[in-house]
């Protein structure tokens, strides 16, 4: 593990990645990596004609962005933190936006050679604006490349962008919305974001490790717990199912958290009958309860763990991030009076 902090900022093409790229390398005082794309040949002929220059841009910059990325990434993690203005996966995200067939099926094979030697970012930061913000921005930098390009292909990337980081698996995410967020004339918004930012990648917190595949064969994971958040759990499924090859079906986990929801309501039942066979010992019911669940204990630990295991396949397999929509629902319910009786706050 690098002693050092990487964060790769991302987005579609004209939502601010190398203006904040450069505020975050003053302010953590990282080293700065900047995406060289003007000298890709076959740009300003790929807006023109996407479908006949396509293949010969993406392959372009997968060579590019891993020739730039390679080994430089991880040397200055040795002696520095870094800040970089693009990931080097999100290159897959343009292939299949751009390519079809056999041209993609060819990339793909390059890709998956590539990327496994490309070090992983500590942080990903997403920055979101709509179709209309994104092409404003475009026609305000008015590079000569980019005067062709159409609404249409902006709104798709934007699109093809917040499907990728929906249930990006390989590190923590913070999504920021731009259309109204200006870090570069409002200074008490830049000093929010880069605040919120550092707040993250500050020593023994920004490391957000998932538990290692192998740690599940034990009892005691070996990584620890602080600092995890429930979206961590949900990326480490996705990990988890691929490399397992598991079945990612909205229905069949339904299924599955049925039959677990049951295994628990076994376990709870066998419970409320040893706490019956306790209470005439002890003479409390709450004692009973006590020792009837200690002898159930482990029962129970597993039928819960893998109820909330079904539950993040399914907010995967919908794209919801489980979360957030806790806290929004949670929220909602905080602002609700209920009746004398006790109340259900979960409705």
């Amino acid at each position: 593990m690098s002693p050092h902090p990487y964060i790769a900022i991302e987005g579609a093409i004209g939502v601010g990645k190398t203006t904040l790229a450069r505020i975050l390398s003053d302010a953590l005082s990282a080293e700065l990596l900047l995406e060289v794309f003007e000298e890709n040949p076959f740009l300003s002929d790929f807006y023109a004609d996407r479908s006949r220059y396509a293949f010969q841009t993406q392959i372009f910059f997968l060579l590019s962005r891993y020739r730039q990325q390679h080994k430089v990434i991880a040397d200055t993690l040795q002696a520095s933190p870094l800040v970089s203005d693009y990931l080097f996966a999100k290159d897959w995200l343009f292939a299949h936006l751009n390519l079809t067939g056999d041209e993609l099926a060819m990339y793909e094979r390059v890709h998956a050679i590539l990327g496994e030697q490309i070090p992983a970012p500590t942080l990903v930061i997403y920055l979101r604006a709509s179709t209309d913000t994104l092409m404003q921005r475009i026609a305000f930098r008015d590079r000569s490349y980019e005067r062709q390009m159409s609404s249409a292909y902006i709104h798709d990337l934007r699109l093809a962008y917040d499907r990728f980081f929906a249930d990006y698996p390989t590190a923590p995410v913070l999504t920021l919305d731009t259309d109204n967020l200006d870090i570069v004339h409002d200074g008490a918004a830049r000093t929010e974001v880069v605040a919120r930012i550092k707040s993250l990648v500050q020593a023994g917190s920004y490391q957000l490790p998932l538990p290692e595949l192998g740690d599940l064969a034990g009892t005691t994971p070996t990584t620890g717990h602080t600092g995890r958040r429930l979206a961590d759990f949900q990326r480490f499924h996705l990990a988890l199912d691929r490399e397992k090859g598991s079945i990612t079906d909205l229905f069949f986990n339904y299924i599955g958290l049925t039959e677990e929801i049951g295994a628990v309501g076994r376990v709870l039942k066998d419970t409320w009958r040893r706490q019956d066979q306790f209470l005439p010992q002890v003479g409390n019911r709450k004692e009973a309860q006590d020792r009837a669940l200690e002898t159930i204990k482990a029962e129970l630990q597993a039928g819960l763990a893998d109820t909330l295991a079904y539950l993040l396949k399914i907010a995967n397999d919908a794209g919801i991030d489980l979360e957030t929509a806790y806290l929004k629902k949670m929220g909602q319910n905080w602002q609700r009076s209920w009746s004398a009786q006790p109340a259900d706050t979960t409705d």
